[in-house]
């Protein structure tokens, strides 16, 4: 990942011999890890993992349950009245399954989007500071072979978008969801009771 230099050269810039214009680089891994601003985003994400979690621990709780509802209550049934409950549940929990794992990969897409767009949001910020040092072009770390130590302007990167994002009111709350929230519901819209629980795997 590069910002091309051609999108933030100025007047005085662009007046300069492009060769004779140092060339900076930054970890942008450590952007996204060191950065306060970036551990706020990241602290919403886990807040939704938490709580996908805690709603998955709840539904097994009550599907382990209504199965074992279900096994007491099969000497008193007929088989075939028994197979129709049990059909039924079997139903259920595929749905419940269906639902739980399309959570689990929009939590995924989340994860990825939202680093995506973290690079995008502090683009302007550390293409700032390749102004004001007068450089050409900012290389990650990750592509350059060998470079001298004051190249890297990855410590100050991270503080100035601290500086400049969590000024701007711009970081999320960690209690606002960024994936949806809501428990599946059985089938039949009949909610699921539910209480403390054990890992799904019914």
């Amino acid at each position: 990942m590069c910002v091309a230099a051609a999108a933030w050269a100025g007047p005085a810039a662009a007046q300069q011999d492009p060769q004779a214009l140092p060339i900076l680089i930054v970890d942008y891994d450590r952007l996204y890890i060191d950065s306060e601003y970036a551990q706020q985003i990241r602290a919403a994400l886990d807040a939704d993992a938490e709580a996908l979690k805690a709603e998955n621990d709840r539904i097994v709780a009550a599907l382990t349950e209504e199965e074992r509802s279900l096994t007491l209550r099969r000497p008193t049934m007929t088989a075939e009245a028994f197979r129709a409950e049990a059909d039924a549940f079997d139903t259920k929990v595929q749905a419940i399954r269906r639902a739980r794992d399309a959570k689990e990969v929009e939590l995924q897409r989340a994860r990825s989007a939202a680093r995506d767009e973290f690079f995008v949001s502090v683009r302007d910020v550390v293409g700032q500071l390749m102004l004001e040092r007068g450089a050409s072009v900012i290389l990650d770390r990750r592509s350059v072979f060998l470079a001298l130590a004051a190249s890297d302007i990855t410590d100050e990167a991270v503080s100035r978008i601290d500086a400049v994002m969590l000024q701007s009111g711009q970081a999320p709350d960690a209690d606002q969801p960024l994936i949806g929230g809501t428990e599946p519901q059985a089938p039949d819209d009949t909610p699921l009771d539910t209480s403390p629980a054990a890992p799904l795997d019914p």
